[in-house]
């Protein structure tokens, strides 16, 4: 794509025409910095990567970058094979950039947001779908959550990177692979496995806002060489980046967290491995993060907390045979979580006549349990079409989901309990129609079974049969690497609205549009993708092309509806909805080239439009050809790894994101932003010591807003917007040692 091909892309998004949407704006203005972000980098990567490397391809001591596997895959898969837009983040990149959670790392990713609302990111979106928060109601991921193959959908607070060996993030449906709770998407964490020789790595970090960090982990063979073990720990703690005004604290926003991670690796014969792996989580982190004056200080006299306290367990088996591979999964995770927050946002006394002091606390426990068999060909099957590699597989999920809901304005407290059951047949044929040309073809079949009941009274077992599945054409060319087309069917369940059936239909506080949003439908999402994936100049340079359009219909759009309190105040009651339907379309690229011996560049960018095509919310609003909500435009990501010697290095990493909206409910919006960040590390051949910072330029930018929204009984409540503040300039000095 040339520059003037991604400006007309760009250009071509319009303001919502409505009430407050764009504040008025009827094109998108970006200044000369975010248009060199976007335009640039698209117009001038390849261009200026391969200009360097036709001067350096008979240098041999350029080295050639390193394969990269993508495992959470029916099959393990060479990403320059795979024909689906994903990106990889190894342990290099999680060092570099200094990251300890997952929400560090989604900027690499085109196309990728994360919603705030909490002390840590628990939920994601890719290409503009994806939930941001949960409350009352149960909930269906859109975005699935994999660590080390136990499912945490919907609970990333936990999703620390200490001993994390690589980041998958997989855009698009995959109904083949993982079902209803990846209708946007996947994101796979796998931790590094047990080796045969001991070792062992110490990390420690300190840095400014009480910033202290220590790891430790160590792996090598019990006894010999048929047992491996690994075993990890790690904690972080940080006074966080609110100031307390009214208690004098600068801790109420703190983030305190822990994860102890121990796998064993047990190779009865040379055909056979088994893999446990256990997990904990202790997430104690609070939360205190919106300000009545949008500030990072606060007012609040009860400050909530953000916890979350995980036991999983998780078995691999594998057999080897001649003609096939067997696989029985299996995993059991229960947590634990603890939401809570000052509702007003303000102490008893800021304004006698008017005030209202809340609080509000969501006490979840969640038990998961998973089987799965899966058996695959070891090796080809000669046919006439072709040879023929296949996959089919048997899958079982239990999710049992109970609440606690303790709030000042209740009675007493609010109970629910959710479970779901999911049974999934699936399978994946793989044909080599020559040498070049590969057709794969997958599906899954699923039946899942829902149970709703409260104190409300409210109670419901809506059911769903669902299919989902993946076709692609793929296409291996000397001179352009991997070409491919693909078409894939996602789905999402449908459900209840306990918010809304808890009134009845004739209270005067729900409206008749309301009365109609007691349930909703599955939603279907189909993805049409082309893209080019290959490898240049002997390895040096790695380039993956994605163009795509999706195409949602029964959209289900996650919505609030604001209801007076008598004092004045106002309440929210949150439903999910269907949008008539909806579109996403847009481009990820992203390329890694090893420029010279001591120079490695990497650029990505993701361009997205995402729009309602017919949509009236629960307020009437019309909300055609709106954007979405946290789906910006563009994002990009560039950065170098420098080695001027031996024992130095130094990273540079520059990113950036358009303007999106918080909400389909309201017209708020986070505003463009651009970040730079730095380390700096001297390393010997078994410690390195590194100073670090991140967003240098101290840029306020946020994940979280509200608008329409009165809650500061100063200014006698009335509606304005509020903001959560993202993470401000850090510095820090971090050292690792090596056994």
């Amino acid at each position: 794509m040339n520059q003037s091909t991604a400006s007309n892309f760009i250009t071509q998004k319009q303001s919502y025409a409505g009430h407050g949407g764009r504040r008025g704006r009827q094109t998108w203005k970006l200044d000369g910095l975010r248009v060199f972000g976007v335009v640039s980098l698209l117009s001038i990567g390849v261009v200026t990567a391969e200009k360097a490397l036709a001067q350096i391809v008979d240098d041999p001591k350029t080295p050639s970058l390193e394969e990269i596997v993508v495992t959470a895959e029916l099959r393990d898969t060479p990403w320059l094979l795979q024909p689906s837009s994903t990106s990889i983040m190894d342990a290099s990149q999680i060092r570099e950039r200094t990251a300890i959670h997952l929400e560090n790392l989604l900027q690499l990713a085109p196309n990728v947001n994360l919603a705030g609302g909490s002390n840590r990111a628990r939920f994601y979106q890719i290409r503009g779908v994806g939930e941001r928060s949960q409350f009352v109601d149960p909930l269906n991921p859109s975005v699935g959550l994999l660590i080390d193959g136990i499912d945490f959908s919907g609970l990333g607070s936990g999703a620390s990177l200490f001993d994390i060996e690589q980041v998958e993030i997989l855009r698009g449906p995959q109904g083949t692979l993982h079902g209803a709770n990846a209708l946007a998407g996947l994101i796979n964490m796998r931790s590094a496995a047990p080796e045969s020789e001991f070792a062992a790595r110490l990390q420690s970090t300190v840095g400014d806002y009480g910033r202290r960090e220590l790891g430790l982990s160590m792996t090598g063979p019990l006894g010999g060489d048929k047992l491996l073990a690994r075993a990890s720990a790690f904690t972080h703690r940080s006074d966080g980046f609110m100031d307390n005004g009214f208690l004098n604290q600068s801790d109420t926003n703190a983030r305190d967290e822990t994860v102890l991670r121990g796998r064993l690796k047990w190779l009865p014969s040379t055909q056979q491995s088994i893999d446990l792996t256990l997990t904990h989580i202790d997430i104690d982190n609070g939360y205190d993060a919106f300000s009545l004056d949008n500030t990072r200080t606060t007012l609040s006299d009860m400050p909530g907390n953000d916890r979350q306290q995980s036991d999983a367990l998780g078995i691999h088996y594998s057999f080897s045979g001649s003609r096939f591979l067997t696989e029985i999964m299996a995993s059991a995770a229960t947590t634990d979580t603890d939401y809570s927050y000052d509702e007003d946002w303000s102490f008893v006394g800021i304004a006698p006549e008017l005030e209202y002091s809340s609080f509000d606390r969501y006490l979840r426990q969640r038990d998961s349990y998973s089987a799965q068999l899966r058996i695959s060909s070891s090796e080809s099957i000669s046919t006439s079409a072709g040879d023929l590699n296949w996959t089919t597989g048997l899958y079982a999920l239990n999710d049992d989901e109970s609440l606690q809901r303790e709030y000042t304005y209740l009675a007493e407290d609010f109970r629910s309990r959710f479970t779901a059951s999911t049974l999934a047949a699936y399978g994946q044929l793989d044909l080599a129609l020559t040498q070049d040309w590969t057709l794969s073809a997958g599906l899954r079949l699923a039946s899942r079974s829902m149970e709703y009941d409260d104190s409300n009274g409210v109670a419901s077992e809506p059911d769903n049969t669902l299919w989902g599945g993946k076709l692609s054409l793929q296409y291996a060319s000397d001179s352009l690497g991997m070409l491919y087309a693909s078409l894939s069917r996602g789905y999402r369940a449908g459900g209840v609205n306990p918010g809304i059936l808890a009134f009845p239909d004739d209270d005067p506080a729900i409206s008749d549009s309301l009365t109609n949003l007691r349930f909703f439908d599955e939603e279907l999402l189909y993805n049409f993708e082309i893209g080019q994936k290959g490898q240049f100049f002997d390895g040096r340079l790695q380039s993956a092309l994605t163009l795509f359009y999706m195409d949602r219909s029964d959209q289900q759009v996650r919505g609030s509806v604001v209801i007076p309190r008598d004092d004045g105040s106002t309440a929210f009651v949150d439903y999910t909805a269907n949008a008539a339907s909806g579109y996403n379309l847009g481009l990820e690229w992203e390329l890694r080239a090893a420029a010279t011996e001591s120079l490695e560049v990497y650029l990505s960018t993701g361009l997205l439009r995402a729009r309602f095509d017919e949509y009236t919310n629960a307020d009437g609003r019309d909300l055609e050809d709106r954007e979405q909500a946290h789906a910006p435009s563009y994002q990009f990501a560039a950065g170098l790894q420098w080695r001027p010697s031996k024992h130095w290095q130094t990273d540079l990493q520059w990113e950036g994101r358009d303007s999106f909206y918080f909400s389909d409910r309201h017209d708020e919006e986070s505003g463009s932003y651009t970040l730079l960040h730095l380390r700096v590390a001297y390393e010997r051949e078994n410690w390195e010591l590194a100073l670090w910072g991140r967003n240098l330029l101290d840029e306020d930018y946020f994940t979280r807003g509200f608008g329409s929204f009165g809650n500061d009984p100063r200014k006698g409540y009335v509606t304005e917007a509020y903001l959560q503040f993202a993470d401000p300039r850090q510095v820090g000095l971090s050292l690792e040692l090596q056994l």
